[in-house]
Formats: structure tokens, sequence, C-alpha cells
């Protein structure tokens, strides 16, 4: 069955849409108003909506079709978001100008269950995600490197989606977050007296993750008297619980990420050069904000649907705020950006977000600090967060 009909409106709209969706991992395909089949999601334009006969005898057909949601766009018209449950199922209306499509083409694919995961738009992205989809299908151990907060965790859980391990565990461990005598114990497990405190046996985080992925995260700030334990664990597949007397085999795909220049941290002393090299047997690179700015409207989409609290309070982003958006340099990356969008829908009023509610932190750029420390607004409208001092 076919997860998403996209009703042909001999525009090219539907067809932008088809290709997004698909580009995004949604099962989508081009449709005319004869051709409706069982799916689980129909999307198409006001003007078509019209042939059905309105929207009544449209939820009618599409009741006997089984399809749940329906997503009907009018371009020209408004901006808005609506939604009906009434029918056993959910009717989407999206009203905007022809300059916001971009936008609402990404409302339709948060609607649609966000696809793959991975919010992309920029063709560097799908480079990526092209090459991670193609190590997915081995069973190669991956390193990904990265800036902080440009989505590396989210490209281990992509990669681990993509692999036949998909219907297992994934299960993600920050070594940074972790004290070093805990964090050994939670990897490896312990058997009941193995220390103070054990009062029973623990599986440990390795057997959890048995058949499934294991993201160790920032893997860099690991100690090195655990990165030799971590070592036995990939090159002979087993474990050994703390207190234990027996090895335990395991089948763990494993990821590890880190923001940090493993080179010199090898060539430091800080990390083993040994388990580097058996870590880096693939590796992949996630890229600053900045570098992709064609993943900007896609990224502040998902977040904001992430954000919001029920589905018809889904705030409309004005032109002139995703243009102040896509003109910041976003140090902080996707982090960054999310916090800015979550002080956005706090200022937001009338489900519309402005340049006005677009607040972004500038103390950490040496460049603008001094020219905006006690400015409440720059030229262009945007509210700036005074820098401390």
């Amino acid at each position: 069955m076919t997860s998403v009909l996209v009703v042909n409106d001999e525009l090219s709209h539907s067809t932008q849409l088809v290709h997004l969706a698909t580009q995004r991992g949604i099962d989508a395909m081009l449709s005319s108003q004869k051709e409706l089949t069982k799916s689980n999601a129909l999307v198409l334009s006001q003007k078509v909506l019209k042939k059905f006969g309105g929207l009544e005898a449209l939820v009618a057909q599409c009741r006997d079709l089984a399809i749940r949601k329906i997503i009907v766009t009018d371009i020209g018209n408004g901006q808005s978001v609506g939604i009906k449950t009434s029918y056993g199922g959910a009717v989407i209306e999206l009203s905007g100008k022809k300059e916001d499509f971009p936008f609402i083409a990404e409302i339709v694919i948060q609607f649609l269950g966000g696809g793959n995961g991975f919010a992309a738009g920029d063709s560097k992205t799908f480079e990526l995600l092209a090459l991670a989809n193609r190590v997915a299908q081995s069973e190669v151990t991956v390193f990904i490197h990265g800036p902080t907060g440009t989505g590396k965790e989210v490209l281990a859980k992509y990669v681990h989606q993509q692999s036949d391990r998909k219907e297992k565990p994934f299960i993600a461990v920050n070594c940074a977050a972790i004290p070093d005598n805990m964090l050994e114990a939670m990897l490896f497990g312990y058997e009941k007296g193995a220390f103070t405190g054990a009062s029973t046996a623990n599986k440990g985080i390795f057997r959890a993750a048995d058949k499934g992925t294991l993201l160790l995260d920032e893997i860099s700030e690991m100690p090195l008297n655990l990165q030799a334990k971590i070592l036995r664990v990939l090159q002979e597949r087993i474990v050994t619980p703390l207190g234990g007397q027996r090895d335990i085999p395991i089948d763990v795909r494993v990821i590890a990420t880190t923001n940090r220049n493993m080179p010199e941290e090898v060539q430091n002393g800080k990390f083993r050069e040994d388990l580097y090299y058996r870590l880096n047997v693939f590796p992949l690179e996630t890229m600053l904000l900045s570098n992709r700015i064609g993943d900007l409207l896609p990224v502040t989409t998902a977040i904001i649907y992430k954000h919001i609290k029920k589905i018809d309070h889904m705030p409309w982003l004005s032109i002139d705020a995703i243009n102040i958006l896509e003109k910041h340099l976003w140090p902080g990356n996707i982090r960054e950006l999310e916090n800015v969008l979550q002080r956005a829908l706090v200022l937001s009023s009338n489900n519309l977000i402005t340049k006005e509610d677009i607040m972004i932190d500038t103390s950490s750029t040496p460049s603008l600090k001094i020219l905006e420390k006690n400015s409440n607004k720059n030229q262009d409208g945007t509210k700036t967060l005074a820098a401390a001092g």
C-alpha cells in the first residue's frame, strides 16, 4: 500500500511535494482524481478538492479507502493551519501565499511523520545521507566526526534505522556525561556483590543493545584505561561483567561520535591509536549549519513541530522571519537554532512567528557584541539578547 497519494493539480506543486517526500524517505506517488487507492494519507489542493464535490464527499471516499489523513493545501490565500478530526481521521488544511510554498511543503512532511527522521534540504546533506545509507547496509563500525550541535546522534540513528538492525534496540551513551568510575559498570554490567552497592546483577549496556546498535557519544572523553577494554570488545565481540568469571558473546553494531580532532588527540596521547583505527573503519562527518543553509527551513519546521503542544496550533513562519534565520551564521549550530525557535514560540501571537519574535543571542559573537550590547532591536527589526557585562 502506498503511504501517501498526492493528487496532481496540473501545477508544479504536486510534483515538488512528491519529490520532496521521496527525498525524505516517504513512499509517495502522484495520483489522478480517478485513481485513488488505499493509502495512509492523501494530499491535494483546494482546487482539486472542488472536483471531488467538496470536503464531505472526499471524506466519505477516503473512509472507504481507509485513508486516515487528508491534507488540503490552498496556495494564494491567507496563512493558517487548521485540523478537523470528526471522521475518524484527520483533515489538515494549510493556506499560504505562493512564496510560502517551501514552508507549506515542510509542514506537510512533518504531518506525514517527518520521513526518515533527518530533516534535510541541502545537496551536501543528501550526499551525506546517501553515504550513510550505503554504510548502513554493512556491519562495519562507524565513526561520526563533527562540531557540537550538528546532529551527530541524529545521523547515528539514521544509520541504525536504515540497517537490518532497525527493529532492534538503539542505545546511546554519552561518555562525557557519566563519571569514569560508573561508565565501566554501565557498559559492561556487573555481578551481584562486584562492588559496594551492587546488590543485584546488571547485564550492562553492551548486552542490552545485543542485536542492535550502541552509540558511544563523545567517545574522545573516555578515560584511557577504559579505551583498552572497549578495544577488546570490538576485536573479540565479547564482554566480561565486573566481578564475572566468564566472557559473554555479543552481537552489537557500534557507532562512535566525537567533536574533537582525533589525530591530534592520538598524537597527544589522549586517545589510543589502535582504538582510533578500530573505530574509524567508516568515517562520516557532519557539517556546520552555516555550510548547509538548504537544511535551515526543514530543520526549523521540524523543531517547531516538535515543540508545539497541539497540531492545530502549528504557528506560521513569516518570510521575514525565515530571512532573518537564513542570514545568521549559527555558531551554536542546531542547538542554537532550537533555542531561538523556542523563544519565538513563547513570544509569538496569533499563531504567527514574525521577525520581531526572533531573538538571537549575540553575546558569543565578538564582532557583534559591542555593536549590539545596548540595542534592543537591529535595523532589520530582529530582537537580540543583550550581551552580559
